[in-house]
């Protein structure tokens, strides 16, 4: 996990840097200031992984993941999202990804 945060967010920096979003590395720089080895901090500090275990946590995993990109304010309803595997669920959407949506049989309502 610490390598695949590492180099997505020197990626992903070199990306905005490329795009001249000053504002957003402004919002990097000041993350790390409490940082003596850092110039920026992209990721959360944490990592919490968890097994899961059933179909009740699955459902659960899946509608939070579903659900952040309405608690950010980018969609009203997590199927509006583009990126999100909630359109394949919902809309039977597999025209950005193919997500096998019959997994332990949950049933996205």
């Amino acid at each position: 996990m610490r390598d695949i945060k590492k180099y997505s967010a020197w990626d992903i920096m070199e990306i905005i840097e490329n795009m001249k979003g000053k504002d957003l590395i402004a919002i990097f720089e000041k993350n790390a200031m409490e940082y003596k080895d850092r110039k920026r901090k992209f990721w959360k500090k944490r990592f919490d992984d968890q097994v899961v275990r059933d179909q009740k946590m699955f459902y659960t995993k899946l509608r939070y993941i579903h659900n952040n990109p309405v608690k950010a304010g980018l969609v009203i309803r997590p199927e509006e999202y583009r990126y999100s595997s909630a359109r394949n669920y919902k809309k039977g959407d597999h025209s950005i990804i193919w997500v096998n949506t019959e997994m332990l049989g949950v049933i996205i309502e």
